[in-house]
C-alpha cells in the first residue's frame, strides 16, 4: 500500500508507517496547493494531513484509492467529512493528547495579556527600563475573577481546573449541562449572553461547526465589561473578526490573547498588527514536544488500523466501517 503525508511531523509518527507502507513525504517546509494535494494522493491508500490542507470533494475524487484520511489535529473542519463518507472513506483525528498543552496556551495568552508581558519584553529590547517604577505597565491580576468558558469540552474542562489555582470561579456555555465540572469546579451553567457580561475572561473552546462560526460577533463582545479579556484558542472563525479588531480599537474591552486566525493558513489578520491590546501567537496551542509527537503517533496508528482492517479509536466517521 502507498501513503502519502503532507509535511513533516515528529518522527514518531513517520517510523511507525516506515516498513508497513510505501510512503512519501513532502519535504518542503510549506503548506502545498490544491493542485499539488490532487497530483500527490493519486494511488495513495492512505493520506496523513495537517489541519492546513483543504481536503475537499476535488481531492478526495482525485484520491480515488484512498481508504483513510487521517488528520493530524483534533478538529477535522478542514476535511469534507460528508463526502469522505459518500466514498467509504475513514477520517481519523488526534484528541485528548494536546488537550493540556492547548489549555496552558489559553494561560498563558490571558497572562502575557493581562501583566504586558510582551509590551514589557520590548520595553526592556528597546533599552528604556531604568529600574523599578510603581506606575509602570500596569496590569490586571487573574486571581479572585470570573471565567467564563465557551464550550466545556475536554480543553475546556481542564482551562476549569487550571483556574483554580487563581481562585477563580467559572461559569460556562455549553449545550449539554456538566455536572461532573459542576462538581469539581463549582462551575455554573448559563447562557451566552451572561458569560459574557459577567465574565472577567472569556476563553474559547468550541470546535468550529456551521452553528459556532462566528458565534462571538458584534454583539456579544459589546457584552463585554471594558476590563474584560477574550482569549481565542480554539478557531479564528468562531469569532467575528472585524467585530473584535472594533472593540479592541475602541478600547470596549480590555483585551485579546488570539493563537488562532479565520485566514489561516494564510497568516493572520494584519488589522491587529498595530493594536497594543492584543497578544497574537501563531497556532501554538499544541506546541509542545509531548503533545506533538503524541498527535504523530496517533495519527500514525489511526492510518494503520484502517488499513489493515482494524477500527481505530479516534474515528470521525465510523459509519464507513459499519460493513
Amino acid at each position: 500500500m502507498e501513503v502519502f503525508i503532507t509535511r513533516e511531523i515528529p518522527s514518531v509518527g513517520i517510523d511507525r508507517i516506515k516498513g508497513r507502507y510505501d510512503i512519501e513525504v513532502n519535504q518542503e517546509p510549506r503548506n502545498l496547493t490544491k493542485q499539488e494535494l490532487i497530483e500527490n494522493v493519486k494511488g495513495k491508500d492512505g493520506l496523513l494531513c495537517l489541519l492546513t490542507d483543504t481536503i475537499d470533494e476535488d481531492v478526495l475524487e482525485a484520491g480515488k484509492d484512498l481508504k483513510v484520511v487521517s488528520n493530524y489535529a483534533v478538529g477535522f473542519d478542514n476535511i469534507d467529512v460528508e463526502e469522505a463518507t459518500k466514498r467509504d472513506i475513514a477520517v481519523t483525528n488526534t484528541p485528548g493528547v494536546l488537550t493540556e498543552a492547548t489549555a496552558e496556551i489559553t494561560f498563558t495568552l490571558m497572562l502575557a495579556v493581562t501583566r504586558n508581558v510582551v509590551k514589557g519584553d520590548r520595553f526592556v529590547r528597546e533599552d528604556r527600563f531604568e529600574g523599578w517604577d510603581p506606575m509602570l505597565l500596569l496590569g490586571h491580576e487573574l486571581h479572585g475573577k470570573t471565567l467564563g468558558v465557551v464550550g466545556m469540552g475536554n480543553i475546556g474542562k481542564k482551562v476549569a481546573e487550571i483556574s483554580q489555582g487563581f481562585d477563580m470561579d467559572v461559569i460556562y456555555y455549553d449545550q449539554e449541562r456538566k455536572e461532573d465540572m459542576e462538581d469539581k469546579v463549582d462551575a455554573k451553567k448559563v447562557d451566552i449572553d451572561t458569560l459574557m457580561k459577567k465574565s472577567d475572561f472569556v476563553t474559547l473552546h468550541v470546535p468550529l461547526l456551521d452553528a459556532t462560526e462566528k458565534m462571538i460577533g458584534k454583539r456579544e463582545l459589546e457584552l463585554m465589561k471594558e476590563d474584560a479579556y477574550i482569549v481565542n484558542a480554539a478557531r479564528g472563525e468562531v469569532v467575528d473578526e472585524d467585530a473584535l479588531v472594533e472593540v479592541l480599537e475602541k478600547e470596549k474591552i480590555a483585551g485579546a490573547g488570539i493563537d488562532v486566525y479565520a485566514n489561516e493558513p494564510h497568516g493572520a489578520n494584519p488589522d491587529y498588527y498595530d493594536l497594543e491590546n492584543v497578544v497574537l501567537a501563531p497556532h501554538l496551542g499544541s506546541a509542545t514536544h509531548r503533545a506533538r509527537e503524541g498527535m504523530a503517533k496517533m495519527a500514525a496508528t489511526n492510518l494503520i488500523d484502517v488499513l489493515e482492517g482494524r477500527e481505530p479509536e479516534h474515528i470521525v466517521n465510523p459509519e464507513v466501517l459499519d460493513d
